[in-house]
C-alpha cells in the first residue's frame, strides 16, 4: 500500500532531507507498505528549494512544488495533497519534531478502522511562545468548531485518500484543515506519539499567525456573530439598568453630580466593543469579497517530478460549455444546408434548360 507524505516546507534547509531519510529507513522496516513524498516550498527565505532539488534527485519518488509567494502552512499542504497518489495520506512538519520514528504507530491505529488518525503528544517539546499559541489554538477551535470530544489535533495526522478527495473539492482561498478534517468524517482517533526537540532554528510560529488562525476560523463558523449579538443585547440591558438607577437618584438627590469620567470610561467601553464586532463582520465580507474575486489558493511555481494532471471538468460545467457551443455550430450548419440547397436549385434549373433548348433545337431542323 502506498503512503503519500505531504511535507510544507518553510526555512528547513538544514533538515528537510534528514526528513525524508529518515522517513525511507523507517518504511524499510514496515512490511507491506511504500512512500512517496510530496515537498512543498512555501516560498521559503533559504535554499530550501534547493533542498527539495536534491531529494528529487535522489529518490524518484519525491515531488517537489515551489510556490510564488507565502501562502501558509494550510495552503502550502493543499497544494501537495492535489499531487498525491497514495491510498493512505500523511501529513508531517519539516523541522524534525515529528519525528519519522512514530510513523508505525499511527498505520496500526488506523488499521483498527479509522478515516483520520491524529497525532497526541505525551510531552510538547515546543518554545514558550508555540506552546503558548498552541494552547490559545486549541481554545479556539475547541469553542467556534465543532469536533469530536476528546479529540487533539495536531500537524502529524494519517488519513484516509477518501478524505483526501473530499478535500481538495473546496476552493475557498481562507484555509483551516482541521476543520475540513472535521466536515467529512467523526471516524477520528488518536495515538500517542513521542515529541522531539527541534534540532535547527526556532519556530515559525508567531502571534501573527495565530491571529491570522482566528481569522480563518470565522470562515467556517457565525458563532462570533451570534456572540456579538449577545454582548449587544447584555450591554443594551446594562445601558437601560444604569440610565434608570441614574434617573431615580437624580430625583431623590436634586443636588447629585453627574460622573462625567465615568460616563466617559462608559463610552469607551460600548464604542471599542461596537468597533470590535464592526471588524468580525467586515472580515465576513472581505471574505465573501476576496471569494468572488476567485483568489487562488496557491500559486505553483515549479514543480518537479510531478506529472501534468488533465483538469477536471464538473458535469455542470460540461452542460455549460455543450450549450455555450451550439449558438456557434447551429449557424455553421445552417449555412452548409443553404449552400447545399442552393446547389441543388442551381442543378435543377440548368438541366431543365438544357432539355428546352434540346427541343427547341429538334424542332428547328
Amino acid at each position: 500500500m502506498l503512503i503519500s507524505i505531504v511535507i510544507p516546507c518553510y526555512n528547513s534547509q538544514d533538515t528537510i532531507e534528514k526528513v525524508v531519510d529518515l522517513c525511507v529507513e523507517e518504511f524499510k522496516k514496515i512490511d507491506g507498505y511504500e512512500c512517496e513524498f510530496v515537498l512543498v516550498n512555501d516560498y521559503s527565505k533559504d535554499k530550501t528549494y534547493e533542498s527539495i532539488k536534491r531529494c528529487a534527485d535522489k529518490y524518484s519518488f519525491v515531488k517537489g512544488i515551489d510556490l510564488a509567494k507565502n501562502f501558509g502552512q494550510h495552503n502550502a499542504i493543499m497544494a501537495g495533497l492535489q499531487h498525491t497518489n497514495g491510498e493512505l495520506i500523511m501529513g508531517m512538519d519539516d523541522d524534525m519534531q515529528t519525528h519519522p520514528s512514530q510513523i508505525h504507530k499511527f498505520i496500526e491505529k488506523m488499521n483498527e478502522g479509522y478515516d483520520l488518525v491524529y497525532g497526541r503528544y505525551q510531552t510538547r517539546k515546543f518554545s514558550w511562545l508555540k506552546n503558548l499559541t498552541s494552547k490559545i489554538s486549541d481554545f479556539i477551535v475547541w469553542h467556534m468548531i465543532e469536533r469530536p470530544k476528546g479529540i487533539t489535533a495536531c500537524s502529524f495526522w494519517l488519513a484516509k485518500k477518501y478524505v483526501r478527495d473530499e478535500i481538495i473539492k473546496y476552493d475557498n482561498y481562507n484555509l483551516y484543515l482541521q476543520v475540513l478534517f472535521y466536515r467529512t468524517t467523526n471516524h477520528i482517533a488518536n495515538v500517542d506519539i513521542e515529541h522531539f526537540s527541534r534540532e535547527v532554528g526556532t519556530s515559525n510560529y508567531t502571534f501573527k499567525k495565530l491571529f491570522r488562525l482566528f481569522l480563518s476560523c470565522i470562515n467556517y463558523t457565525v458563532i462570533p456573530l451570534r456572540i456579538s449579538m449577545l454582548l449587544g443585547g447584555i450591554f443594551a440591558v446594562i445601558g437601560v439598568i444604569g440610565a434608570l438607577v441614574v434617573f431615580v437618584r437624580r430625583i431623590l438627590d436634586p443636588t447629585m453630580v453627574l460622573g462625567w469620567s465615568s460616563l466617559m470610561c462608559a463610552m469607551f467601553l460600548f464604542f471599542g466593543i461596537v468597533l470590535f464586532m464592526l471588524g468580525i463582520v467586515g472580515e465576513y465580507i472581505g471574505k465573501i469579497m476576496l471569494n468572488l474575486n476567485k483568489t487562488p489558493q496557491y500559486v505553483v511555481r515549479e514543480t518537479i517530478n510531478v506529472t501534468a494532471k488533465k483538469p477536471e471538468i464538473k458535469p455542470e460545467m460540461e452542460q455549460q460549455m455543450k450549450l455555450e457551443i451550439k449558438p456557434e455550430i447551429k449557424p455553421q450548419v445552417d449555412v452548409e444546408m443553404r449552400s447545399q440547397v442552393r446547389t441543388e436549385i442551381e442543378t435543377k434549373e440548368y438541366q431543365e434548360n438544357e432539355v428546352a433548348a434540346t427541343t427547341d433545337r429538334g424542332e428547328t431542323e
